[in-house]
């Protein structure tokens, strides 16, 4: 089973940068997109971004597109999130998580999650 660790998340100023890591516990070959979601109080999770394991093709959310960047280091088993210019509105909790199959837009078809790391853009 696929285990997902999230880190880097944290407070900072509009304009700011942040970058988050996901590290796979595991061989990611029963998978082959890692995503990036992320979810505010009182709102539902929403896709941000995608990233195919092998070949590297990204999608994102047209809410984040020129801003974030996705990426992964196979050695390592870790994919990134490069977000900048940052925004308040970006303020939420941010999961990676794995799929097999399906759309990658729709969390349900998600597998595997992360714990989720916390985002917090001050104006």
């Amino acid at each position: 089973q696929v285990q997902l660790v999230e880190s880097g998340g944290g407070l900072v100023q509009a304009g700011g940068s942040l970058r988050l890591s996901c590290a796979a516990s595991a061989l990611t070959f029963t998978i082959t997109r890692i995503g990036w979601f992320r979810q505010a109080p009182g709102k539902e999770r929403e896709f941000v971004a995608v990233i195919w394991w092998s070949g590297g093709s990204t999608s994102y959310a047209d809410s984040v597109k020129g801003r974030f960047t996705v990426s992964k280091d196979n050695s390592k088993n870790t994919v990134y999130l490069q977000l900048n210019s940052l925004k308040p509105e970006d303020t939420a909790v941010y999961y990676c998580a794995g799929i097999r199959g399906g759309t990658s837009y729709n969390p349900t078809n998600y597998e595997y999650w992360g714990q989720g790391t916390q985002v917090t853009v001050s104006s």
